[in-house]
């Protein structure tokens, strides 16, 4: 497995391209399955999540041609992805494909939209949490569904199509939300899904579905209205930058007392994270091109903090807060509530020398002076960010081990970083 070795104090000045949202290209990519036409999908992020889902969509009967980067002034800009279902020969998702990444779950609204019948597996992913997917399948049987689950497969069958419903969510799911999007575009009547998800990337989902021919409302609020259609038509959309990877060059850029333009971001879409970075001592501000971070000198203030849905603090974005607040002058609490098991990267922080105590729910974070490089294990996608960004900060060499985790959600990490002056090498396996 690859390594990444990192010689740590240089702060990061210059600009970096935003690519866009992981978050956002999945389930946009997985749309493609609702429609015979071609839907072209700018901005596609090159990370082995999507070619892995694109593996999956193949399986299914999705042809993809792919235009490269177009060179110049919007570099940020990332592949252009025509996809066309026009016969989906496969209605099944093996466990094989669907057990390595979560995400890849959501094809069962579409299929069983479109087909009338899907075998999908349970899902697998990062080890951060259980995340059942009991609110998916309750949201596809009140459309219509009938479900039934078998030998760790999802079988669903619609025979007579789905029919619009009014789906309540007990407690928020940013997955469910999608999966019903999804089914509800091809529904017929009216759906409204209530304690939706918020997040922007469900917007440009429904923003896609919207120029498809589905009629949604209610975008960026906790109900949605879902016109479904018989039939959807293809369409052009553009994938919104990623607001995880611009809060955590955000968060680098703080670690590291640099100054660094984060091209193509939108404050919008992380406010409350901003508000953060704003509290430890960053300034922020938003220019003509995006988001100019930069901290010059000052200490790095204490700050505590819960992890919340949209448009709260992100849960994706709290390991990589907690590297900024490992070397604050003070004590800092961060609180974390949406999934069960994600300090896994407390113990490889400490190993750095960070002084983080755990009880439940709950890290408190007593800030040091200096970080020291160190070998560490990278254990989830936005935890082995997080040792990236104590790495860039702390003194000498830190060697992170397992990187193919962040190879799953950051574009061209090190290139961006080397840009910016840090001294980053990826060290190929072997």
């Amino acid at each position: 497995m690859d390594r990444i070795r990192i010689t740590g104090g240089q702060a990061l000045r210059g600009t970096i391209p935003i690519s866009g949202a992981k978050n956002a290209a999945l389930p946009l990519l997985i749309a493609s399955m609702l429609t015979d036409d071609r839907l072209t999908l700018k901005n596609v992020p090159n990370l082995a999540d999507v070619n892995l889902l694109m593996r999956i969509l193949r399986n299914h009967g999705v042809d993809l041609a792919v235009d490269g980067k177009r060179p110049g002034p919007a570099m940020h800009l990332g592949e252009t992805f025509h996809l066309t279902a026009r016969d989906i020969v496969d209605t099944t998702a093996p466990y094989e494909m669907v057990s390595r990444m979560r995400a890849s779950f959501w094809v069962l609204g579409p299929l069983i939209a479109r087909m009338g019948v899907a075998k999908v597996s349970l899902p697998g992913g990062c080890a951060i949490g259980t995340r059942p997917v009991d609110l998916h399948l309750m949201g596809l049987k009140e459309l219509g569904a009938e479900i039934d689950i078998d030998a760790g497969y999802v079988i669903a069958r619609a025979p007579k199509g789905l029919r619009g419903a009014r789906i309540v969510f007990p407690k928020v799911s940013v997955g469910a939300t999608h999966n019903v999007l999804l089914a509800a575009a091809l529904a017929k009547g009216e759906t409204v899904i209530e304690n939706a998800a918020r997040e922007p990337e469900i917007g440009d989902v429904a923003s896609c579905l919207s120029k498809m021919g589905a009629k949604v409302e209610g975008i960026g609020t906790s109900t949605l209205r879902i016109q479904g259609r018989d039939r959807l038509e293809g369409a052009v959309h553009t994938v919104l930058p990623d607001r995880i990877e611009t809060g955590t060059f955000a968060m680098a850029v703080a670690a590291t007392g640099g100054d660094v333009t984060l091209e193509g971001a939108r404050a919008g879409d992380l406010q409350a994270a901003l508000d953060v970075l704003i509290a430890t001592g960053a300034t922020v501000e938003t220019t003509e091109t995006g988001i100019r971070v930069r901290r010059n000198g000052g200490d790095i203030k204490p700050v505590s903090v819960e992890t919340e849905p949209f448009p709260g603090f992100p849960t994706d974005l709290q390991a990589q807060l907690m590297a900024l607040l490992a070397l604050a002058s003070g004590t800092s609490v961060i609180r974390e509530t949406i999934f069960e098991n994600r300090f896994m990267h407390v113990q490889e922080l400490a190993r750095l020398g960070a002084d983080i105590h755990l009880h439940g729910d709950t890290a408190t974070i007593k800030g040091v002076k200096t970080l020291k490089g160190a070998p560490v294990m990278a254990t989830d996608l936005r935890a082995s960010v997080s040792l990236v960004i104590a790495g860039l900060a702390g003194e000498g060499e830190t060697m992170i081990n397992r990187v193919y985790h962040l190879d799953r959600g950051f574009e061209q990490l090190e290139q961006k970083l080397s840009r910016c002056g840090a001294n980053i090498e990826r060290l190929a396996s072997g």
